[in-house]
């Protein structure tokens, strides 16, 4: 099935100005060349360099079916390294579905998803480190989220992997070659040595996975949950924030039951927001429950910011809500600026007994909102974030990889501190490599590879 000549719709189903339809395989110019009919009468695609495009019409048979612009790129210069054609018609839904009937009957296969990518992969165009980056790319929500997958995409975790791989083989067959050849090559003083190296390369790995949670949060958004105690302005900042009436908002203490969930992007960073009910010591059981679930959502969190009413000496309810920030990373937000004070700064930090940010608002006119949204880059990224030369991962699977080669350059130096035989580190070595390997595709089975491509849009 993997030389099979496949075919889908590459562009969004809805009516737009333009619809693509790819085809990818031995066949994709013989295929197209069947339906396609130029003004030129005796001009046919496969007597067409590549990379050119051709002005006429999709028939099936004698039947016009749409008026097109036809993309010829041959292997292996195409996204797939395979013969690949490209039909732009109108983008109608009926009229993307009608062409792609056309050339499926030709002769072309439906693509499965992710098929196109997986076949640029499997073709030694990209690794599988850039194949994600792709999915990344079509799933970003945010200006870093787009640029870490960009960066991906480029090569820069693959080069990275590439060189630490490259470190770890000349180890290995030092190693083999010693020990195949010991009257010529010495292996004296060699623990010490490759202990040194072993260091270092436990030192750039590890700066991989540390970059996973940047990475994470990048890709996925900053999960952030509001609390405070109910009327403090949990839920105007919502709105405010997301620009819309999402919360309803009254004098009424404890309006706010349940959590309350939007996405928005601040400065190119996505915060996962969930408004929780106000907490406070209540009768009412659907309060309570409000309440319990409030503190849950918290456990979890990325990031807390507590709201308080400014306008309102604390009380035990703020010591209830203290207690739930202990290991998190908070903000906590004078609201109500435009009153008078009854909490200030100085009154947070004796309450808290940390040096949490404050910073005064006001939820209802936008005082102090752009503070907040500069405090939140820096805590979490510390600045603006550089993809020359930075890399992040933000993938789960390669994540685990690099903590499998992590584990694996460890047992190497507990090997080397116990004085075990040379053979040993070449084991352990052996399991880094493979690990490492993982992450561009050089070491992984068939199972994984589908599991991963399937994750993919169609068409793509």
């Amino acid at each position: 099935m993997e030389h099979d000549t496949i075919a889908a719709v590459s562009t969004a189903v809805g009516n737009s100005g333009i619809g693509i339809i790819r085809i990818s395989g031995e066949d994709a110019v013989a295929i197209a060349d069947r339906i396609y009919h130029s003004k030129q009468e005796k001009k046919r695609l496969s007597d067409q360099p590549s990379h050119t495009v051709h002005y006429g019409f999709i028939r099936d048979g004698e039947e016009v079916i749409d008026e097109v612009l036809v993309t010829v790129m041959r292997a292996p210069r195409s996204f797939t390294a395979e013969d690949t054609v490209e039909i732009n018609c109108h983008g109608g839904v009926y009229a993307v579905k009608r062409v792609l009937d056309t050339v499926l009957k030709y002769g072309a296969r439906p693509a499965q998803p992710g098929e196109f990518t997986k076949r640029a992969f499997l073709n030694g165009r990209i690794d599988l480190s850039q194949a994600e980056a792709v999915i990344d790319v079509i799933q970003s929500k945010n200006e870093y989220a787009l640029k870490s997958s960009i960066s991906q995409l480029k090569g820069n975790v693959q080069k990275k992997i590439k060189e630490l791989r490259e470190r770890i083989l000349y180890q290995i067959a030092f190693i083999e070659s010693a020990l195949d050849d010991p009257e010529h090559i010495s292996l004296e003083g060699y623990p010490d040595r490759l202990y040194q190296e072993v260091q270092e390369l436990l030192k750039q790995v590890s700066a991989l996975i540390a970059s996973a949670d940047n990475g994470r949060l990048i890709k996925e958004g900053i999960d952030t949950v509001i609390l405070g105690k109910p009327n403090a302005g949990k839920s105007s900042l919502l709105n405010m924030l997301t620009g819309e009436n999402t919360a309803i908002v009254t004098e009424i203490a404890g309006t706010t039951r349940d959590v309350l969930e939007e996405t928005i992007t601040l400065n190119g960073i996505t915060l996962n927001l969930s408004d929780t009910a106000g907490i406070r010591r209540s009768d009412d059981l659907v309060e309570q429950i409000g309440v319990e679930k409030a503190k849950e959502k918290a456990k979890n969190a990325d990031l807390i910011i507590y709201v308080v009413d400014s306008a309102v000496q604390a009380d035990e309810n703020d010591q209830e809500i203290i207690r739930v920030l202990e290991d998190k990373k908070v903000i906590i937000l004078l609201n109500k600026s435009d009153l008078d004070s009854c909490i200030t700064e100085s009154t947070i930090q004796s309450m808290t007994g940390k040096d949490y940010p404050v910073i005064r608002v006001s939820a209802r006119s936008g005082e102090g909102i752009e503070l907040l949204e500069q405090k939140i880059k820096e805590l979490f990224y510390q600045g603006e974030i550089s993809f020359n030369d930075e890399i992040y991962i933000t993938n789960a699977r390669q994540k685990a990889s690099l903590i499998h080669a992590q584990d694996s350059l460890k047992k190497v130096q507990e090997s080397i501190e116990s004085g075990m035989p040379e053979d040993f580190y070449s084991i352990d070595l052996m399991s880094a490599y493979g690990a490492l390997g993982e992450i561009t595709g050089e070491a992984v089975g068939e199972d994984l590879v589908n599991e991963i491509f399937g994750r993919f849009c169609m068409g793509k």
